[in-house]
């Protein structure tokens, strides 16, 4: 009885702090969150005009859980030749000459208690574009999706209309052929592709 009294008291408790802590922090489910970077760096420009692959500079995220933030010698080895001197770009050369990193401020901030692996999803097919929306036409990143529990459940529960290839997982520009749920749900097949639903898969 003592520890069914603790838990009926502290379970309201619990939630309260939770939701407190999400109020704390809108941006971890705010669709446009779009916060001023130390340097002004255009997506639109290096993965739309240029045609960069995002794995140039997101070089983890096919093996990692994280996608990894590119570090200044990563921008240098353009900027060393490609505008060497523009104002816009000296927190880049300062960090690449001190050895300190630049202090981007994250876009797609999970909470602390959401576990999210990159490299499970990337390898099996979901696009760059499902979570991150058209980052290639985006001069400054926002964030495109809630990001929120309903919404992954919702495509862990039918994933077939975010897959393609996994080696079209950052072409922006993939186009399934034919009918894209029915293509996906293909590849889900072949596969075998089952997005766990269970607590412990998010929540460890």
């Amino acid at each position: 009885r003592k520890w069914v009294a603790l838990l009926a008291l502290g379970a309201p408790v619990y939630l309260v702090a939770v939701l407190w802590m999400v109020a704390q922090q809108p941006e971890t489910l705010r669709i446009g969150y779009q916060p001023d970077q130390p340097v002004p760096y255009s997506h639109a420009l290096h993965a739309g005009e240029l045609g960069m692959d995002c794995r140039y500079c997101h070089n983890t995220v096919e093996r990692s859980a994280k996608a990894a933030v590119p570090p200044s010698a990563t921008c240098m080895n353009c900027h060393s030749q490609v505008h060497p001197t523009r104002d816009s770009l000296l927190p880049i050369r300062e960090s690449f000459a001190g050895g300190d990193p630049v202090r981007w401020i994250k876009v797609h901030d999970l909470p602390d208690y959401v576990y999210f692996n990159h490299s499970a999803h990337v390898t099996r097919g979901v696009g760059c574009v499902s979570c991150h929306g058209r980052v290639d036409q985006m001069p400054v990143v926002f964030q495109k999706e809630m990001l929120s529990m309903g919404w992954c459940l919702d495509c862990h529960r039918a994933p077939e209309k975010h897959l393609r290839p996994p080696e079209e997982v950052t072409n922006m520009n993939f186009k399934a052929p034919g009918d894209p749920v029915a293509y996906g749900a293909e590849l889900r097949k072949q596969n075998n592709i089952n997005p766990p639903t269970d607590c412990s898969t998010c929540h460890r």
